[in-house]
């Protein structure tokens, strides 16, 4: 079942100012905004949807993980939105620590800010505490896709309400374990010069070169190379900053500080031929798991030339 519903009047305000908030996304939910964008219906000038998250009282700051679509349409001096609890209620089931935090629309020609913005996120004020609004910026108007933040609070004089004012906060990007590993597979892809040489070939062969050179860059021992080579490189900058500290060379910075500590604590202490042992066996199941994949993708490339040859 999903719920239709018309929102009109508003106004809105915007200062290009941040309260003292923070806001924390993971690449995901950036992945789904754009995603909609794309599949977005024929005239549709920018797409919104619901922000799903938790509140870190920690830090005292939001958290989004997830995202979904709400169908909208934009008129004059009315918004017109078609809510589906069902997604709510499903991504509810999948992942209970989630809750409804804010939503997200991206720009209108560059714009990040309009006036029927204020009408959506005074439904969102309904659904939960202080909701934040998120704006991606499609435009592109600094030659990369923009991310923006925002809060609302009224604006009233004698108690008569009079507009929504948006503040901006601080976003970031947060990233897990497995997202960042993610992401820098996909940041250290083959360039588009590489692809394009690859397959300015005639017929199957020029796209078979490039299907094995992908193959060759996305190997899994060069990953595991680039991953040691990364982590030797932080490990001897953070060596550098504390002979530097330590020699007076360098203030020291308390922050900093902090975060060496954490991480030498987080490592787990283990004798030499341990980690050695340990290390080996995942090492050889990495292999494994390697090997079978190019057997898939061997048998998968035999069925489609079959196939084709039939």
């Amino acid at each position: 079942k999903s719920s239709k519903m018309a929102l009109s009047g508003g106004n809105t305000l915007f200062i290009d100012e941040g309260a003292s908030r923070l806001v924390k996304i993971h690449p995901a939910v950036l992945f789904s905004v754009l995603d909609h964008y794309i599949r977005r219906t024929e005239g549709q000038t920018r797409v919104v949807g619901t922000l799903l998250g938790y509140m870190d009282e920690v830090n005292g700051c939001v958290v989004v993980t997830n995202c979904f679509a709400v169908k909208h349409s934009d008129k004059k001096d009315e918004v017109f939105l078609d809510m589906a609890p069902t997604m709510q209620d499903l991504h509810m089931r999948v992942n209970p620590k989630e809750t409804v935090v804010g939503w997200y629309a991206t720009s209108m020609d560059g714009v990040s800010i309009v006036d029927s913005s204020s009408l959506i996120h005074d439904f969102y004020a309904s659904q939960c505490h202080d909701p934040v609004h998120l704006v991606i910026d499609t435009a592109m108007t600094g030659d990369h896709v923009g991310i923006k933040a925002f809060v609302s609070n009224p604006l009233s004089v004698n108690g008569m309400g009079l507009a929504t004012v948006f503040r901006q906060v601080t976003a970031e990007l947060e990233t897990s374990e497995p997202e960042r590993i993610c992401l820098d597979r996909m940041m250290s892809g083959v360039s588009l010069d590489n692809i394009n040489s690859n397959s300015s070939g005639d017929g199957e062969d020029g796209e078979a070169e490039t299907v094995s050179s992908l193959s060759d860059l996305s190997h899994e021992m060069q990953s595991l190379e680039g991953s040691m080579k990364r982590l030797l490189e932080m490990i001897e900058e953070a060596s550098s900053y504390v002979d530097k500290v330590v020699d007076g060379k360098i203030k020291a910075d308390d922050e900093t500080g902090r975060r060496i500590a954490d991480t030498l604590a987080s490592v787990p202490r283990i004798r030499p031929e341990v980690f050695d042992r340990v290390f080996n066996d995942n090492l050889q199941d990495l292999l494994m798991v390697s090997y079978l994949s190019s057997l898939t993708k061997g048998q998968l490339a035999i069925a489609e030339r079959l196939s084709a040859t039939n």
